[in-house]
């Protein structure tokens, strides 16, 4: 049987012309295999990649838009108050003073103003008010000058220091009535509960201490002079540090009776003023603006530092209505405890307070049981501080008992090369070592800058409670936002 001839293939369709523009391209010395490549779904990998960038970058961006969204918000409110007109030439606007405390646990001390400078002051800039700030660069540093600036208000009341003719004839002079109602008029800013607790304890050293001036350098002076430290010593025996508990020089015999103020310059008489018991009543205080902060420090806090850079439009927010507070001035009684003053330190919990006689250790991170009302302002940021503050109080006493250990042996050389008993050595010679007179000076020093820095540590640790006094009730006030 013949076979079927074969079926002719189909003819071929003749190829589509190309466009005008894939003309030009192909002219143009662009490879054909380009321009044949058509467009396909990226791999799995690149898909994850561009999805988690993209989503990122898109909340990056919404929460910036929505930082300046908010203060342009909340600058629009309030800058009409900076177009009233001043009719007087020395007249004043508005001012307040703002304090900033160390976070415990930051070695940049700024970091307190850093938060107010770039959440809280554009609103106020926008309301033409002035401000004052004062940093706390160690621990302890705003309680000293709270207490130092009561101090010295009382000696100006009490008619102890007078201005001066000098004072007098400048144009910008103010009587203290007068100075008194600005800063009535005006207000406090507290940035952090480290700066609530120093301020508290200065507020109560202040109205509670005495008139004079406690120059720390002397009182160490005389303590020192018979401590042995800088006697002639057998060179065999073994030098000893002193048997300071860390806390024991920073507590004292009482809470707020360790507040050494450093002399001023403020005229003082020269003769010391008899005792002059605290006032009975203390005046009103300017109204206090609270501005929550947490400072997020450490390894194990960057989970807070991703959420908190992914959220600026929050901290925008809480600032702006912070200092809208202010701007309107808007205030309510400040609300105090009822449950009396807080404890004294041989009231709390043995395994709160470490005894000056024992090695008991410092224990961080256990939170004194809460006061009520605004005396707990921002306590939830307590528990952020990690061991910090134990292992400051540590590294102090380390260093006190180095440089001590240490002593006995620089005394010797610098005795020896005072006396001339020995030569100099050839390192000697080209590096002076210290004299008698350096190692004491640099002992004081270092042993006012400890004690000091064990002082502030001893207010801001999670363990002390806000001071708080009973004379304050009714003289204090807060800000609050509007309706």
């Amino acid at each position: 049987m013949a076979s079927s001839p074969p079926v002719p293939p189909p003819p071929r369709k003749p190829p589509a012309s190309p466009s005008g523009l894939r003309t030009v391209l192909q002219y143009s010395g662009i490879p054909p295999s380009w321009l044949d490549k058509r467009p396909k779904l990226p791999s799995r990998n690149w898909l994850i990649f561009l999805t988690v960038t993209s989503t990122l970058t898109s909340y990056y961006i919404y929460d910036r838009r929505e930082c300046k969204r908010i203060k342009q918000e909340y600058t629009e409110k309030v800058e009409h108050l900076a177009k009233v007109p001043m009719f007087d030439v020395l007249e004043r606007p508005r001012a307040i003073t703002v304090y900033g405390a160390k976070w415990p646990g930051d070695e940049d001390f700024d970091m307190t103003m850093r938060y107010f400078r770039r959440y809280v002051k554009p609103i106020l800039a926008a309301a033409a008010i002035d401000y004052e700030l004062v940093r706390g660069k160690r621990h302890g540093d705003i309680a000293l000058h709270v207490a130092e600036q009561i101090r010295l208000r009382r000696r100006r009341d009490a008619g102890i220091d007078t201005p001066t003719p000098h004072d007098l004839a400048l144009p910008t002079y103010l009587p203290p009535a007068e100075v008194e109602k600005r800063a009535l008029d005006g207000g406090i800013v507290i940035v952090g509960r480290p700066t609530w607790k120093e301020f508290m304890a200065g507020l109560k050293a202040g109205w509670t201490d005495g008139l004079d001036a406690v120059d720390q350098e002397s009182l160490l002076s005389q303590e020192f002079e018979n401590d042995g430290h800088f006697d002639e010593l057998d060179p065999e025996s073994p030098p000893t540090a002193p048997v300071v508990h860390p806390l024991s020089a920073a507590l004292g015999s009482g809470v707020f009776s360790s507040l050494q103020k450093q002399p001023s310059d403020a005229p003082t008489s020269s003769f010391p003023l008899p005792p002059t018991p605290p006032p009975d009543t203390i005046p009103p205080v300017p109204p206090i603006l609270f501005v929550p902060y947490t400072n997020f420090v450490g390894l194990r806090q960057i989970p807070h530092m991703l959420w908190g850079f992914f959220n600026e439009r929050q901290k925008v927010k809480a600032g702006g209505e912070a200092a809208y507070s202010l701007v309107i001035a808007r205030t309510r009684a400040f609300n105090a405890p009822h449950n009396g003053p807080e404890p004294m330190l041989s009231k709390l919990p043995h395994s709160h307070v470490p005894h000056p006689n024992t090695d008991e250790p410092f224990e961080d991170n256990v939170a004194a049981s809460p006061q009520g009302g605004d005396l707990d302002f921002a306590k939830d940021s307590e528990s952020y501080y990690l061991t910090w503050l134990s292992d400051s109080v540590n590294d102090i006493q380390k260093a006190r008992e180095k440089w001590y250990s240490k002593l006995p042996e620089k005394l010797q050389t610098a005795r020896a090369l005072d006396r001339r008993t020995r030569e100099p050595t050839k390192d000697e010679t080209n590096y002076p070592p210290p004299t008698e007179f350096d190692l004491r000076e640099e002992r004081m020093k270092k042993e006012m800058r400890w004690r000091n820095d064990l002082k502030g540590i001893d207010i801001v640790r999670p363990e002390r409670q806000v001071q708080w006094d009973e004379r304050l009730r009714g003289s204090l006030r807060v800000f609050v936002p509007p309706l």
